[in-house]
């Protein structure tokens, strides 16, 4: 996360107070509405946590690249089949540890609230085996950092949190304002957000686990019925503009611009969040039909659940989910013959890619 100067203002103590609300009142309501859209379309999806894990991994893979890592969705996806040894291997870790520590969050905020324990649990699962292991994984920082050009010096740095001995006491007001019921959710949640950004609270990885922090705190507060309204598409599109506003909440106390910012990226996304939405939603139906005319298999379901939760994947994904293997080498060259699946053509190690999903998912 980058800010742009030396030495900012304190965190405030949360509630805010004195919040300037008519800069940014005109945007609540069409930021709830495209919300409210959004979740209508999240209530008819008949099985979200199988159809919208790839959009999952669009997120992990956005909220990554924010950040500076260089990979596209299918080289995600291919690796996570895989495993094997790439130029990108370290990255591709990090996306991956993504998309399981925010599905691992939303699982833990169905027996506990939006805690420092779950936070740092997140990052734990974040950091676990990659890039930055060494800096104390799921536990709040020890020592005084400072975001800068490395060998530059505190004295250079462009932003410079709190002391970290300031760290545990902010963090623990930030989870009781999480816990409270402001004057309006998308607002809050837009404080949250800034405000554990400018903590800062963990050595490394902060940028990461505060975007994962959105659709989490609005599954938490049933504002979506799935947690999986994300921003990253919208702010790594965004991303000068995205530091500034963040930047200008330290630098000049502006809350009311950060808070415009996020609720026009709020908008903005739940478009785009839609639309895709839905057109995952049409093309299971249509795909559901064309498996009953062509595949003719008691494991049509099953197969057709595989595709969509994993549209890379490789013929042990089939043999896994309990198919036969001869049933489940048939179906594939069923799916190929039809041009439903595409293939990798070498044979020891074959990929098969559900092209239709990821044009939606990309």
């Amino acid at each position: 996360m980058i800010f742009k100067r030396k030495h900012d203002s304190f965190p405030p103590k949360l509630p805010l107070k004195n919040l300037n609300w008519d800069r940014f009142v005109h945007l609540i309501g069409p930021a709830n509405a495209g919300i409210g859209k959004f979740d209508g379309i999240l209530s008819n999806i008949p099985n979200p946590a199988i159809l919208l894990t790839p959009l999952r991994h669009e997120e992990a893979l956005l909220s990554s690249r924010i950040e500076g890592t260089q990979a596209s969705l299918r080289e995600v996806l291919q690796f996570e089949v895989r495993g094997r040894e790439t130029d990108k291997k370290a990255e591709l870790e990090e996306v991956v540890n993504y998309a399981v520590a925010l599905e691992q969050a939303a699982r833990d905020l169905e027996n506990q609230s939006l805690t420092n324990k779950l936070i740092k649990e997140a990052h734990r699962n974040l950091m676990s085996g990659v890039r930055g292991e060494n800096k104390n994984p799921g536990e709040y920082r020890n020592t005084q950092v400072y975001i800068g050009n490395p060998g530059m010096g505190i004295r250079n740095a462009v932003y410079v949190p709190p002391p970290h001995t300031k760290v545990k006491t902010l963090m623990s007001n930030l989870e009781k304002y999480i816990d409270m019921d402001d004057r309006d959710q998308l607002v809050q949640l837009a404080i949250i957000h800034g405000q554990f950004e400018i903590i800062h609270p963990f050595t490394d990885g902060n940028g990461r686990v505060g975007r994962m922090l959105l659709p989490l705190y609005l599954y938490l507060k049933k504002s979506i019925t799935f947690p999986s309204f994300y921003l990253s598409g919208y702010l790594e599109a965004n991303r000068s503009a995205y530091y500034e506003a963040l930047s200008n909440i330290s630098r000049h106390r502006d809350w009311e611009g950060w808070i415009v910012f996020f609720l026009h990226a709020v908008i903005k996304q739940a478009e785009d969040s839609i639309s895709r939405a839905q057109g995952i939603m049409n093309l299971y139906e249509r795909t559901k039909v064309q498996f009953v005319e062509f595949l003719n298999s008691r494991y049509s379901i099953v197969i057709l659940d595989i595709l969509f939760n994993r549209p890379v994947f490789s013929s042990r994904d089939f043999v896994t989910a309990g198919i036969p293997q001869a049933s489940a080498y048939r179906a594939l060259r069923t799916l190929v013959k039809n041009n439903v699946v595409t293939s990798t053509p070498d044979s020891r190690y074959k990929l098969y890619f559900f092209d239709r999903l990821l044009e939606i998912v990309e």
